[in-house]
Formats: C-alpha cells, sequence, structure tokens
C-alpha cells in the first residue's frame, strides 16, 4: 500500500511540474499575488476529480478489456519519450517566464481561466486520466496510488501558486528553467522506460 502511494506520488509530480499553461497561469498569479487561493484550489481539486476518474476508468477497463491497457500503456510510452525529448530540447534553449504578464484582475476571471486552462488542455486528459489511470492499474492498491497522485497535485499547486513570491528572482532567470527541464526531461523518460519493461 505504501510503495503503490509513493510510487502515486511521484508520478503526479513528475507529470504535473511541467512547466504548461496551466502552471505558468498558476505561477504568474503566485507571483502578482492576485486570487491565489481560489486558483490553487481549482487547479487541486480538478487534478483529484481526474485521477480518481482515470483510475476508476482504467480499473473496468482491466477487468473487461485487458488488450486496450496495452494500448494505452505504449501510448503513454511515446508520449512521455516525447514530452521528455521536447523537455530536454527547451532546456537547451532557454528562457524565462515575465511574472508581471498573464494575470487576471478579477477573482471570477481568475476562477474562469484556471477552469479553462485545466478542463480543455487534452494532456491533461492524456495525463491525468489515461496514463495516470494505466500505472495505477500496475499497482498493489489503486487507491493508494490514487490517493497519492491527488497528493501530489494538492502539494504542487499550493507550493507554486504560495511559494511563488519568494521564488520571484530565482524563477526570474533562463538558468532556473533549463534545470527544472532537464529534471523533467530525464524523469519523463525513467518512466517511460519503467512502462515500456513493464510485465
Amino acid at each position: 500500500m505504501w510503495s503503490s502511494a509513493s510510487a502515486g506520488l511521484l508520478t503526479g509530480l513528475s507529470l504535473i511540474v511541467a512547466i504548461g499553461a496551466q502552471n505558468a497561469f498558476v505561477l504568474r498569479q503566485g507571483l502578482a499575488r492576485r486570487h491565489v487561493g481560489p486558483v490553487v484550489a481549482v487547479c487541486a481539486l480538478s487534478d483529484v476529480v481526474l485521477i480518481a476518474a482515470g483510475v476508476a476508468g482504467i480499473g473496468v477497463i482491466v477487468e473487461n478489456a485487458g488488450w486496450l491497457v496495452d494500448v494505452v500503456r505504449w501510448a503513454g510510452v511515446a508520449f512521455l519519450t516525447w514530452y521528455g525529448l521536447g523537455a530536454l530540447r527547451r532546456a537547451r534553449e532557454g528562457s524565462s517566464l515575465e511574472a508581471a504578464t498573464g494575470t487576471d484582475a478579477t477573482r471570477g476571471r481568475a476562477v474562469r481561466t484556471a477552469v479553462l486552462l485545466t478542463w480543455l488542455n487534452p494532456h491533461v486528459y492524456l495525463d491525468t486520466v489515461l496514463l495516470l489511470g494505466s500505472i495505477a492499474s500496475s499497482q498493489d492498491s489503486r487507491v493508494a496510488f490514487a490517493v497519492g497522485a491527488g497528493t501530489a497535485s494538492v502539494l504542487w499547486f499550493t507550493g507554486l501558486g504560495f511559494g511563488a513570491r519568494s521564488a520571484h528572482r530565482l524563477l526570474a532567470r533562463p538558468r532556473a528553467w533549463q534545470v527544472l527541464d532537464v529534471l523533467i526531461g530525464l524523469t519523463m523518460l525513467a518512466i517511460a522506460l519503467s512502462l515500456a519493461l513493464m510485465d
């Protein structure tokens, strides 16, 4: 049970830390100190719902159509390999994130933007629903895996939103994004390899 929860936590963190539109928005709101609580809550709760749906859905598929899990697993291997290589490519280029742009001034707009960036993002369905659900099917306890992955989301969004204030100077430098992208790329490739070698 603890190993499944740890696997969920580590897998969830490795997938969620990729700096995409959703994370960039949370970070910008945090750096601007605007409506961080509601934005973090929307992103974290949405992730928990999607993780639960993925784990429950893949569990049903495993029981009724095990061959489909292999299809999802190899799609996950391909996606993670592509994503990992993309992160390593971004690390070579280097870029910084401007904190002053992209923030929403009103609470309603900030919450709407967070909802749209979460639920209209096609990658969230591939990563959170299909990929995490597929990995969960190989664990001793799918529930513990889901709890670990959900905990990762809550920790990440809380840390990203509320920790952005103190990290402003560090995250403004391109070198910080290069290091982060290298770590993300290597983690994604490692998960892809573990999925490929899974019995």
